[in-house]
């Protein structure tokens, strides 16, 4: 290589074999990495590995959120709380306009306090935890307003982000 190119590239490298593939790959292996016939020994785990926490849905960390206290995935801004004073199975519960975060099963139809209601028992997405329910329909005009909303109960949520 003479000329230009020849002043500004590096030497030429040795001829690459399978052996110095794998000694590149894997630089700080133990003497074992020397010989490709020979298998890993097997190493005691030092940390162990746990599945990462991914959300479909993160909120906004300048807001008031409520998260599900099981695994902390974010479950609804507080601007979407319509209102604190409904009852769930498990004690108090909040209705919301939206939540993310959350998986819906099938509807049924459940006699309520405030009358039949077509329902589905909703789940935290990360930990599958029942978390309350879905309005699907409610067979009373006076609680028509409820279609769509959520119930989350208290039990199985907490406050985060902004709350003192």
């Amino acid at each position: 290589m003479n000329g230009i190119l020849g002043r500004c590239s590096p030497p030429d490298p040795p001829p690459t074999t399978a052996l110095t593939c794998v000694l590149r790959c894997f630089p700080c292996e133990p003497t074992w990495a020397g010989s490709p016939f020979l298998h890993r020994p097997p190493t005691p785990p030092m940390v162990r590995m746990t599945r990462s926490k991914t959300f479909q849905a993160y909120l906004p960390t300048c807001h008031r959120t409520y998260s599900c206290i099981h695994c902390r995935a974010h479950l609804a801004n507080h601007d979407e709380l319509i209102s604190k004073s409904f009852q769930g199975s498990q004690g108090r519960a909040y209705l919301f306009n939206s939540v993310v975060n959350v998986g819906c099963g099938p509807a049924e139809e459940r006699v309520l306090l405030t009358g039949l209601h077509a329902v589905a028992d909703i789940y935290c997405e990360n930990c599958k935890t029942t978390l309350g329910w879905k309005y699907e329909h409610a067979f009373e005009s006076s609680q028509k307003y409820k279609e769509g909303k959520f119930i989350i109960e208290l039990a199985h949520m907490i406050k985060d982000n902004g709350w003192d």
